[in-house]
Formats: C-alpha cells, structure tokens, sequence
C-alpha cells in the first residue's frame, strides 16, 4: 500500500512538471501545432483509452467559432482545436467530465499591446490548456474510472494588419456579439467558444482553467487559484481536493452586479471589458458565465499562481504548473464518488 501512495505521488509531481515544462518552454518552440503535439505524444503512453483530435482552422471555421478565430487571425501561427477523450469509465455513455483550457501560446496583448517589461512571462499565457491537458494525462495513467474530454483552443495574440481592433464587434459560436475593446482581454474570447462547444457532450459538470486576469494575481497573490462557479457542488469538491494536495483554491463571486458591467455595451450584446477598471477578475468570469447553461461549472482564474518566485518552498523559480494536482484530485474524488452511488 505505501508503495500504491508513492507511485501515485510520483504520478501527480510528474503531471505538475509536464504543465510546467510545457509553460516554460519558449514561445517559438511551443507554437499551437507543436503544443498539440506535445500532448498527443504524452498521452500516447497512457493506454487504448485516449483518443486525440487535432482540430485545423476549418474545422475551427466550420464551429463557427468567431470569438477565437478573431484572436488567432493576427497570428502567422495557424490556430488549433485540441479534443481530447479519456475514456476510463466502465459505465457505458457515462456523460463526462469536460476541462476547458485557455491555450494562448504567446500573448503580446495585441492592438491594445502590453508593456515591453515581463512580456516574456507571456510564453505560459497557455497554462490553463497545460494544466488541464496534464491533469488528464495524469488522470489516464492512474486508470481512473471516469470520462474525461479536454478542450484547449490554440492560438497566439499578435499584431498584423488582421488582427482584432479595439472596437470591432465579433460573434461566438452560440450567436452572442462581442464587442472587442481591449484586444488583450482574449482569453475571455477564446475560451467563449470553447464553452458553448462544451455543451455538445452532455458534461456532468464543466471546469475551465485560464490565466485570465491580472486582477486577481492583485486579489490573491500567489496563495490561491481563484474559483468562480455557479455550483455550490462542485465548490465543495474542487475545495476538499485542493485542501488534499495543498495546492489551494478560494471562491470568488459571481454577482450580476459584475454582469451588468460586461452587458452594457453600445455595439454589441456583450463587452469584452468592464466598464470601470475594478473587480477586473469578477467581470472576466461574468463574460464566460454569458456562454454557459450547464449547472456544474467552474472557473478557475490561475494568474496569480502562473509562476513561483519564492513562495511555495518544493517549487524552483519559474513557471510553477498550478494547479494541476488539484485537478487530478478533483478528477478521481468524482470517479470515487461515481463508484459508490
């Protein structure tokens, strides 16, 4: 039995450092085709029950996904939909669990471009797909009995004579309009068409990763992944997990008062910005809310735990990989829970 604990703590640490890895790794490395290869060839390893799908930008066209295609279009970096399917689950048609991942793997900001200082960090601007892409990989290493499908939309945020325009107006997939007011508000975009593809799998529950905003890097630092979701459920789960692996998350409101910042809009239905500059954090997560119907889903805002300086003591400086454990403890509390009932 002590020997079960050590190799699956082994298998944890080592899908925390494949996120890792993968965030650290230089942008014109880890272009959107090579990330999706990447993963491909990890979960490869893992068994019969994983299929892959790399989605090209026809696919991508053929969805309807104006939101995501809008971000990649300013990029010579051919944008791509990851799928993946880990079927571990012994029930037949069991509905799955689905992760969403933001995959930007170079963020400049776009039109609305960010200051030259730091910018580099941008390189890991996809740990949300890196999170989540691991947490299934490690997921499928530890057979657990659960379907689980990932989701991670691929691009860059550059500047060409394409790109987005503060002011242009877009359409997700789901028919919404978006007005685009700060081109570097485009994980929100991406992740919108993410969301309403998400629906088409009957999820049991639907948990999305991004590093979304600078604002709750300000809110929470380091300490903590920042949770926003519409399931007291799935809060209970998704905190009982972190408390286990110590990498921890904390809850954040989903008020309408934050909804009504994103819905006032003079172009179009929704506004890819709030209106004031306060409670940055809480608007990006009501601009998702707007592409979801499910009722178990979770936003997780990971920002302020992107990298690690000095902070958490076991993890070098760099890009810290958080918080792929929690997922996976996440992941095998439901395929627990699944078994009981």
């Amino acid at each position: 039995l002590e020997s079960d604990a050590w190799q699956k703590g082994v298998l944890y640490a080592e899908g925390q450092n494949l996120a890792r890895h993968l965030m650290e790794a230089p942008a014109n490395y880890l272009t959107p085709t090579s990330f999706a290869e990447a993963i491909q060839q990890a979960l490869h390893s893992t068994g019969d029950k994983v299929k892959v799908h790399i989605r090209p930008k026809s696919w991508i066209e053929k969805q309807q996904m104006g939101a995501f295609l809008s971000v990649a279009k300013g990029s010579d970096e051919e944008p791509v939909f990851l799928e993946i399917h880990y079927n571990g689950s012994t029930i037949s048609g069991e509905s799955p669990l689905v992760f969403v991942g933001k995959g930007i793997t170079f963020d400049s900001g776009g039109i609305s471009i960010k200051p030259a200082s730091g910018m580099d960090a941008m390189r890991a601007d996809m740990g949300g797909a890196a999170t989540i892409c691991s947490a299934i990989i490690t997921a499928a290493s530890l057979k657990l009995p659960l379907n689980i499908i990932g989701l991670a939309p691929l691009c860059e945020n550059m500047l060409n004579g394409r790109a987005n325009k503060p002011g242009d107006v877009v359409k997700a997939m789901n028919g919404k309009t978006i007005q685009v007011d700060n081109t570097d508000a485009e994980g929100r975009l991406i992740l919108a068409d993410a969301l309403c593809y998400a629906h088409n799998f009957n999820p049991k529950a639907v948990v999305n990763a991004a590093t979304l905003t600078g604002a709750i890097d300000v809110a929470l630092g380091s300490a903590a992944t920042g949770v926003f979701t519409n399931s007291d459920w799935l809060w209970g789960h998704l905190r009982q997990a972190s408390v286990v692996t110590g990498d921890r998350v904390w809850r954040m409101p989903l008020f309408q008062h934050y909804t009504r910042q994103i819905t006032e809009s003079q172009l179009a239905d929704l506004n890819n910005i709030g209106k004031y500059r306060s409670g940055g954090a809480c608007t990006a997560a009501a601009f998702l809310r707007e592409f979801v119907t499910v009722s178990h889903w979770a936003h997780l805002d990971i920002a302020g735990v992107m990298s690690n300086k000095d902070e958490v003591p076991y993890l070098r400086k760099g890009m810290a990989g958080r918080p792929t454990r929690t997922l996976v403890e996440f992941a095998a509390y439901l395929s627990q829970e699944r078994q009981k009932s």
